[in-house]
């Protein structure tokens, strides 16, 4: 027979393991998004794609940034945590900011609770939007890649 405080505490306990659950979860997938690999050129549908198919065109893809890299180019895949940083750092301080003028309300307990907390969301968001972001390549390694493809018959429309 469990006492009401000792209940309450049981309780807390499940929904405090239940929120680092919840973070272990969110801080594991970022860092995944993170080290995900490097640009890769968006390819258009032409004749070529449509003859070799999908696979065959990976293929060729390979075997063009191979051949980059052979001839010394690097890819520039880098900036991938850079642009999650950078997102977390600017979602940081407009949460904060936006977070501390609506907490105005509250006088000085209500500005701190919502600078946190909107600092915090803020570098959440920001984060997962700096992961999402676009990569290019460096520009001479692009090119190579490029030239080789469009050699063998395919048009390239931009990176991934």
């Amino acid at each position: 027979m469990a006492l009401y405080g000792e209940a309450e505490r049981g309780e807390g306990m499940s929904r405090f393991q239940g929120k680092r659950h919840s973070v272990v979860v969110l801080v594991m997938c970022l860092s995944l998004v993170a080290c995900a690999g490097g640009p890769e050129p968006m390819l258009r549908a032409n004749a070529k794609l449509q003859l070799q198919g999908r696979e065959a065109a990976k293929l060729d893809v390979a075997d063009c940034q191979k051949k980059a890299e052979a001839a010394g180019l690097k890819p520039g895949t880098s900036n991938r945590s850079g642009n999650v940083a950078a997102g977390a750092t600017l979602g940081l301080i407009a949460g904060a900011a936006v977070g501390a003028t609506s907490g105005l309300v509250g006088g000085v307990p209500g500005v701190t609770i919502g600078a946190a907390v909107g600092g915090a969301l803020g570098a959440i968001i920001g984060s997962v939007g700096g992961a999402y972001r676009p990569l290019d390549p460096d520009p001479p390694y692009g090119d190579a890649v490029v030239r080789c493809l469009f050699d063998k018959g395919y048009d390239v429309t931009g990176w991934q």
